[in-house]
């Protein structure tokens, strides 16, 4: 977007844009969201920041008004493959505060000076202002949604002291951590209860048929779903983690709610940005929907279910393990598979609810051929891959791109196009992937675009945004016969053995 595009879209105060980018203004000191209803300033008077971070270098507070921070996260991460949309994926997951910036570097192949200045001309900040940034917005999330201590919500964001946070709340917002709080006025815990319970801001629309597919996924143990609540452990660089999210589409806004039954408090920023990823709350949905409803087959699709997502993942690892599992065969086998193979992970430290193990780690995986069912060479390769993940040959993150992604896993026996596609769509968030060759998208296209003007076989007409596509397929393959698909004359046979992704 250009400048006037920027400012058109302030000047209609168009929620769409919120958190995509931020508007400065110099004659008050302040940045805001998009949508601030504030008086629209003059052109003149107004600078445009790709990120929060950007602003706050430039001497801008927030808004007290439309609260910039609290929106979703930019689209462009997942969209962009290059350094910065990598860097900023693995800074949204917590890299900075484990690893410092000469971690995040050594990731992404640059000198620490190399990737400060990379950052500081696509961006407007260096890597340490950006983390900065996060920690904030985390901090004030916790400040206006929980009634945590003040320090514990201070390293749960990542400062290093309790000082250090007071200051950078002040600079950034322009009030104290307890005048923060008092303006949220959150609700008061439970009694007893030590669970967090956090709002997840989203765009709208939102189709919760992402909960279905989570839920007809889910390993016993580790994971339970429904239509609209989705619950499992998580192993998080410092301990163990449990949590839930439910949809509640008769309130209104339609909250999303995220549980936290227990984390170590330093992985508490890596939780939020994965379970993010996991349900695509960052995703444009209207943006997306407007590209994909121009193909005639997959129109009425859209129109049924706007703002459908797709499905992220919690561990790289962990996806690319699931996916290796669930070639060439059915959802419910691929389950069974899993659920077998979920002997060799430990128990969680945080039983509780019917969750009380872990998913196997790969040397745990490596270690216990004798719970894989199926083909010698799929277990075989699926093995060799798990031994090369846990030794460090292999490594798969969400600081890859497509290319370095799909040179890493190719040369895998047992490895090809599909699972490099379907990784790169859920690890990565890569948006304008195309399963081709999938069953199950085929037997979509089958159930969608009889009666209409054929395209691309490809898709490549809906681009950059084929993996929602072939998320509009996948849905259209397991739906019953007749049930919200395209009319035609002549109706075929319903597919009896379409493989929908694992």
């Amino acid at each position: 977007m250009d400048f006037w595009q920027r400012y058109r879209a302030i000047d209609a105060r168009d929620t769409r844009f919120d958190g995509q980018f931020y508007t400065a203004v110099r004659t008050t000191g302040i940045y805001c969201r998009p949508s601030c209803p504030a008086r629209t300033p003059k052109a003149a008077n107004v600078t445009f920041y790709e990120t929060s971070a950007a602003a706050h270098d430039a001497g801008y507070r927030a808004c007290k008004r439309c609260l910039p921070e609290a929106v979703p996260g930019t689209p462009a991460w997942n969209i962009r493959q290059d350094v910065a949309g990598r860097a900023m994926r693995l800074i949204n997951d917590g890299v900075i505060n484990r690893d410092g910036v000469q971690g995040l570097a050594a990731r992404l192949g640059y000198s620490s000076r190399q990737l400060n200045r990379i950052l500081s001309q696509e961006l407007g900040a260096g890597p340490l202002s950006l983390a900065r940034a996060g920690r904030a917005q985390t901090a004030r999330t916790l400040l206006v949604s929980t009634a945590m201590k003040l320090a514990d919500i201070a390293f749960a964001a990542g400062f290093s002291s309790v000082r250090q946070f007071n200051e950078t709340m002040v600079e950034v917002f322009d009030m104290t951590p307890t005048a923060l709080r008092l303006k949220g006025r959150p609700a008061k815990a439970g009694g007893g209860t030590t669970a967090l319970s956090l709002a997840l801001p989203y765009r709208q629309p939102f189709d919760p048929g992402i909960f279905t597919f989570l839920a007809v996924r889910a390993v016993p143990g580790i994971e339970a779903g429904t239509a609209t609540s989705y619950a499992r452990t998580l192993r998080l660089p410092h301990g163990d983690a449990r949590f839930a999210v439910e949809y509640d589409g008769g309130t209104p806004g339609r909250p999303l709610t995220l549980t936290i039954g227990a984390v170590d408090l330093r992985d508490l920023p890596a939780l939020l940005s994965r379970v993010r990823r996991l349900f695509d709350l960052d995703a444009d949905p209207q943006a997306i929907d407007a590209a994909l409803a121009a193909d005639p087959r997959l129109a009425a699709a859209v129109a049924g279910t706007p703002g459908m997502r797709m499905p992220g993942a919690l561990d790289p690892q962990e996806l690319l393990v699931r996916a290796m599992i669930g070639q060439q065969i059915t959802v419910a086998a691929a389950r069974t598979a899993l659920s077998q193979l979920a002997a060799a992970g430990s128990h969680s430290s945080a039983p509780a609810d019917g969750l009380d193990r872990l998913f196997p780690t790969p040397a745990q995986i490596a270690a216990s051929g004798h719970l894989l069912r199926g083909p010698k060479r799929r277990t075989e390769s699926l093995l060799n891959a798990a031994a090369a993940m846990a030794d460090g040959r292999l490594e798969i993150g969400y600081g890859h791109n497509v290319p370095g992604l799909t040179a890493e896993l190719l040369p895998l026996p047992g490895v090809g196009p599909w699972t490099v596609g379907y990784v790169a769509m859920r690890v990565l968030g890569a948006p304008d992937v195309f399963l081709a060759n999938d069953a199950a998208v085929r037997n979509g296209i089958k159930a969608l675009a009889a009666g209409t003007d054929a395209g691309s076989p490809d898709f490549r007409e809906v681009s950059p945004w084929r993996s929602y596509a072939t998320m509009h397929l996948w849905a259209a393959a397991a739906r019953p016969p007749g049930i919200g698909r395209t009319p035609r004359t002549r109706r075929s046979p319903a597919p009896t053995s379409a493989k929908v992704t694992p």
